[in-house]
């Protein structure tokens, strides 16, 4: 069985898309109504801005999503999932991929979305990090230990692999915490905020009036979403796990298996970049990336 996955944010780069752009007026005619809906030449900075325009969180969002979902939409009739999912906002362009959200309608929470997300981050100093070498366990013990400041696990994105997120002084302690425990790393990212934690609660109200008003439909085949790792069909369902994403965890990890234990044995990832690939196989070495 085949599971397509699409790639979050940080998988941006400086001329993405502009091969299916140049290649097919299908692909260029979804760019160009892109451009209409956004009200500004996202294209532009896509294939000839620098890593700085695309860093800016109304062009990093909206560009993923648009990599991705017309990589899917200009395969046609070949693009046949058994299953889909995404990582973070990677799950908005499943679900258009799916056709449970129209490409408009996908485009635009897209972009409400990471301007919500944007302000959000500016409420309050917040980060994120990396952990490398420990158990999910150990990780989720240590955020939990951490009272007095807003530290939880955000991405479980492989074994031994999970993000954490916070305010500055919550993920400054659970990275001296960690590494006492043996992380070979906790480190930094850079980021503008505390994604996938409860500091992105007025995010997350923002952005679900704005789901709730969006015709949501059932989507062609399960689509795995990131706050429980389940597959779901049923359009309200869908509807209350994208509203819960933005303060919930990415249980990527535990979604690669569920897919697997499902009955996928190919992956293949569709948007710029191959991180999801090379977090599939970690997850199971057996099963096919391309």
């Amino acid at each position: 069985m085949k599971a397509y996955v699409f790639p979050g944010q940080g998988a941006q780069f400086v001329g993405m898309g502009k091969d299916l752009y140049d290649q097919s007026d299908l692909a260029r005619e979804y760019f160009e109504k892109a451009n209409k809906i956004l009200g500004f030449r996202i294209t532009d900075l896509m294939f000839e801005g620098t890593p700085e325009d695309l860093k800016q969180t109304k062009v990093t969002q909206p560009a993923i999503f648009l990599h991705s979902v017309i990589s899917a939409l200009v395969m046609g009739d070949a693009f046949k999932p058994d299953m889909v999912a995404g990582h973070s906002l990677g799950e908005f362009s499943a679900l258009v991929a799916a056709k449970a959200l129209s490409f408009e309608d996908g485009l635009v929470l897209v972009s409400k979305r990471a301007m919500a997300m944007q302000k959000a981050c500016e409420m309050e100093e917040s980060t994120m990090a990396a952990v490398l070498g420990l158990s999910d366990e150990i990780v989720e013990e240590v955020c939990d230990s951490i009272t007095n400041e807003v530290v939880v696990p955000a991405n479980y994105n492989c074994p031994g692999q999970l993000v954490i997120s916070g305010s500055v002084a919550g993920v400054d302690l659970a990275c001296e915490a960690l590494k006492a425990k043996g992380a070979k790393r906790a480190l930094k990212l850079p980021v503008g905020g505390a994604f996938h934690s409860p500091l992105m609660k007025p995010a997350g109200e923002e952005l679900q009036a704005a789901i709730n008003e969006t015709i949501i439909s059932a989507p062609v085949c399960p689509v795995y979403q990131n706050v429980n790792a389940y597959p779901q069909t049923n359009p309200e369902s869908i509807k209350q796990n994208l509203i819960a994403q933005l303060t919930a965890p990415v249980r990527w990890t535990q979604t690669v298996k569920n897919m697997i234990t499902d009955g996928a044995t190919e992956f293949y990832e569709l948007g710029p970049g191959d991180v999801l690939k090379g977090l599939v196989k970690k997850v199971n070495p057996e099963v096919i990336v391309g």
